[in-house]
This record gives C-alpha cells, structure tokens and sequence, in this order.
C-alpha cells in the first residue's frame, strides 16, 4: 500500500501569499484526518512560535486516521546532536513522528553546510539514532537526492546508508529544486531500489511541471511513500499536488490509499484547503478543478449525451465533481437541449436553433454566456410562445453631472409597463448602474416585493478591443443573490450603460422567475387572490 504523507501545513505554508493561523492548521489537521491521510506534517517546531503552539493544540485533537509529524534539520555539523537545539525542539514537540532532512548533493555540504563529506554522513546517522533513541519514528528526507546522485552517485547513497544505519523507518528521495524531469527520475528512483533493499518516498517540486507525474513515477519504480500537499500549494511553482495524485492512484493505479468512499470528499477537500490557505483552485486542476468536466465543444456535447464516459476519463462524482456543459458560439445544439433539460425546460430543435443563432450573434457583439447561465436560461425561455415577461422596458435616461455642494451625483430616469400599467420613477445614485438599479427596483418592487431580497453581489466590466479607445465593446457581468441563490447575467456593447442596462434587467427578469415562477403561473396566483 502507498502511504500518504501531507505536508500543506509545513511546506505548503512556503508559497508565495499562503499564511494560516493557528486555528486554520488544527481545522486542516482535522479535515486532513478524515479524509484519511497517513501522516499530516504539521510544522518545524523549532523555526517558529505558531508551530511549536500546534504541537502543543494537536495534542487535544481526537484523530483517527493520521499520525502527526515534526520537521527539522540533521544537527548542525560543529554540535553534538544533544547540544543542537533543532533536535531538542523536535523531541520536546512530542510528535510520534520525526522528519528530518540532510544533505545528500556534495556540493551543498563543502558549500552550504561548508563542511567535509564524512562529517556529513556522521550528522546524517547521529541525528536519527537520536531522535529514535527518544521513542520517536524517524523519516529521513535526502535533500537535493537527484542532484546530488547526478553529481556522484556513490556518495548520494551513501548518505542514504547513513540514515538507515542510524535507524530511519524509510527514507524518502527528494527533487528539491523540481528540476529532474520523468525519464530520469525513474531511471534513478530504479536504481536506488536495486543498491538499497528499503523502503522509498518521493517528494517532489513542480518546478519543471513534473511533481506529479514524477511521483507517479517514482512509484511505478518501487516508492511506497509519497509526499505531497494540497492542491500543489508550496515554495516557487508548488508542489506535487496530492489531490491530482491520490485520484491517480486509486483510479487509475489499482490503488486502494484511502477509507472506502472518501475519494468522493476529494472536491470538497481541496476546496476548503484552498479557501482557508486564501489559494482559490484553479478551474484546470485536474479532477478537482470546476473546469475538469465542463464541455463546450457541441460535438463532444453531442458524444456525451449518446455516451456520458466518451469525453470524460473517469466518472466526476467519483471526486466529488461534476459534468458542467457551457454555452458559447463554439457550440452546438446538443448543449442548448442539454441546459433545457437541465433548467427543466421544454425544448425543440427550432426553439434550441433560435437560442443558438442569438446565442452566436450575441457573442459576436462582445457577450459571453459561458459564466452567464442566468441568461442563457432566459434565452431558453424567451423562445417559449406563451412565455411573457415580468416587465417591459418602455424607455431610460441617465445623467451625470456635478452638483456645487454635492460633487458628482448620478440621475437616472425609467419607465416600465408592467400588464397595463406604466410605471415611472426616477432615482439618484452614486454612478450611473447604482441610479438604474434604484429606479427599477422603485418601479417593480410594489409588484413583486421579493425584489427587496435581490441584492448585487459583484459588478466587473471588460473591455474587449481596448483599441478602438472609447468607442470599444464592453461586457458586463453581474451576479446576484436573494441569499438563497446566486446567479450571473451579461451585457456586453459599444455603450457601457446599455451592457449594463442589459445585464441588469436579465438579472431582475431571472430572479422574478425564480420568486414567483412563469409570469402565467404569477398572475394565474394573483387572479385566484
């Protein structure tokens, strides 16, 4: 069985933007456990106060899965290992488990260490036997190994040697600088296996953008520890991501790493990892990102709807995602059947031709429905003959001027029909989108009071050729919520008021239908009043 070794709360606190507090990484500890991670590395207890408190908090938490681990340093080459403060920090951590690193690239110990390679070897061997002399289980991580092999081999697994002899449970083959690429890391990890009859790890960086393929790498070659972090968080490019890993293994390797059914938490794992370290995932991440099983192409739309696996590699609940079909000028019919279906809609091939037709004649003037799923459901709607809107616009005015004693002030001007009646209302705001959002709320909150619930929630312009100066196509992109629901709409023209105008008023419209339902069934509701 491969053992799982995380060390998001060590390492991973080490790119670039990443701070936890205290609270965070015994919340991480917890989620990490239950998910059912090996070891989780909580920290270098002898680098920082924050780290040496973990050890101390960890102590009270009811873990049932994972095994704490220290980090730190061999001792330094001039002390005793009693004397090297380093190893009494670890030992007074009271982790079951000691991780210490050392150096194995002979170049990093006559010139970082500065000091002879013999006396390396002792540090390495001494530093161990020490912590396993306090009861401790000790990992050895070789620093630098692939360099250090490349330079000269011989002494490389020398210093391997020396970690065992003094007493190391496994010893694990770190690419530090993420420099060595797949083809030679298996062909070394091999050959370590045939010199040294005992158990391997391999910790990788994603400096070349290997990490993970490197650790499956190394594994595929006899390594039967892997470390990582989640989602890649760590030092320079990161490193290898564990999330991408496990799914790799259990997936596709035959590998059983986790408590049955916790795959499926992988997702969620990687989404709360990502918001507490303030490191949103990327939607390309593999498996776990929003965008590993989103479809926009409408011929493998097409294919998905004959065959749900003939574009996906592997079932997306399986880590807890899901198949996602975007909407845009690249697609086909397929995708607009596909969202009438999922909005629970009627649907024909002339109605879903029409949405598509306006659906590229639209994106062709500067919108993008691809995020905007509240108007693409409109669109679907739009095309029904007994579908009627909640409000028509009849006109609107928006000014802007300067006003002595007030500085700049926004007006804006709109009148609406709604059945029969037109309405009429006028609003001040701070700018101009402000001014429109008030009068229209002013205009149809009497008819449909759930709009006092609609709140803005973000407000991004985009300026699509920036070279055509003022006179550019702008889109707008709205998202709004009634503290339920969240959804998104779009505008895009040469006018940023009318992009705006448009993105609100498909705001309004689809949280109106998601308040009351079809405007038929609302007035069916208010005639039976």
């Amino acid at each position: 069985m491969i053992e799982l070794y995380d060390t998001t709360l060590r390492d991973g606190t080490q790119g670039e933007g990443v701070c936890l507090t205290l609270k965070d990484k015994l919340r991480i500890t917890s989620l990490l456990d239950s998910f059912g991670m090996h070891l989780i590395e909580g920290g270098w207890p002898g680098s920082n106060p924050k780290d040496a408190e973990y050890f101390a908090a960890v102590q009270d938490l009811k873990l049932s899965h994972a095994r704490i681990a220290a980090f730190g340093s061999t001792c330094r080459p001039t002390l005793a290992v009693e004397d090297d403060a380093n190893l009494t920090a670890l030992i007074e951590s009271n982790a079951p488990v000691m991780t210490i690193f050392g150096k194995t690239w002979t170049r990093h110990v006559t010139e970082v260490l500065r000091t002879d390679l013999e006396n390396n070897l002792r540090i390495i061997r001494e530093s161990v036997a020490y912590l396993l002399a306090a009861k401790r289980e000790v990992i050895y991580d070789a620093e630098h190994f692939f360099d250090g092999y490349k330079q000269d081999s011989a002494y490389a697994l020398e210093t391997l040697r020396a970690a065992i002899a003094g007493g190391a449970s496994r010893v694990v083959l770190c690419d530090t600088n993420g420099g060595t690429l797949p083809h030679e890391l298996a062909e070394i990890v091999a050959d370590v296996v045939k010199a040294i009859d005992f158990p391997l790890g391999i910790h990788a960086h994603n400096d070349s953008g290997c990490a993970v393929a490197n650790s499956m790498m190394a594994i595929n070659a006899g390594a039967t520890h892997v470390q990582g972090t989640v989602n890649g968080i760590g030092e320079r490019c990161g490193n290898a991501d564990l999330c991408t890993i496990i799914a790799n293994l259990e997936l596709k390797g035959g590998q059983k790493v986790l408590p049955e059914g916790n795959l499926s938490r992988l997702m969620e794992l990687s989404g709360v990892v990502g918001e507490l370290c303030n490191m949103s995932v990327q939607n390309g991440t593999p498996y776990v990102g929003r965008s590993a099983f989103a479809h926009k192409g409408g011929v493998h739309v097409a294919a998905l709807q004959r065959n749900e696996g003939s574009y996906e590699h592997v079932t997306p609940d399986s880590v807890g995602n899901s198949t996602r079909i975007l909407v845009s000028e690249l697609s086909g019919r397929g995708n607009i059947c596909y969202k009438a279906d999922e909005f629970g809609l009627a649907d024909s091939k002339e109605s879903s031709v029409a949405v598509l037709e306006q659906i590229k004649a639209l994106e062709a003037q500067g919108a993008s429905f691809e995020a905007a799923e509240a108007s693409v459901e409109l669109l679907i709607r739009r095309q029904h003959e007994d579908y009627q809107p909640f409000f028509e616009l009849l006109d609107f005015m928006v000014v802007v001027e300067h006003r002595e004693g007030r500085g700049h002030l926004a007006e804006a001007n709109v009148k609406i029909r709604i059945d029969n009646d037109v309405h009429h209302t006028v609003a001040e705001g701070s700018g101009p989108v402000e001014a429109l959002d008030i009068a229209l709320r002013k205009a149809l909150t009497p008819s449909y009071p759930a709009i006092a619930k609609f709140h803005l929630t973000d407000y991004k312009v985009r300026i699509l050729d920036g070279s055509q100066a003022t006179q550019a196509l702008t889109r707008v992109m709205i998202d709004t919520t009634d503290n339920g629901r969240t959804w998104t709409t779009v505008g895009a023209s040469r006018n940023i008021i009318e992009a705006s105008w448009q993105a609100l008023y498909d705001s309004f419209e689809f949280g109106l239908v998601q308040a009351y339902g079809t405007r038929e069934s609302d007035l069916l509701l208010a005639e039976s009043a």
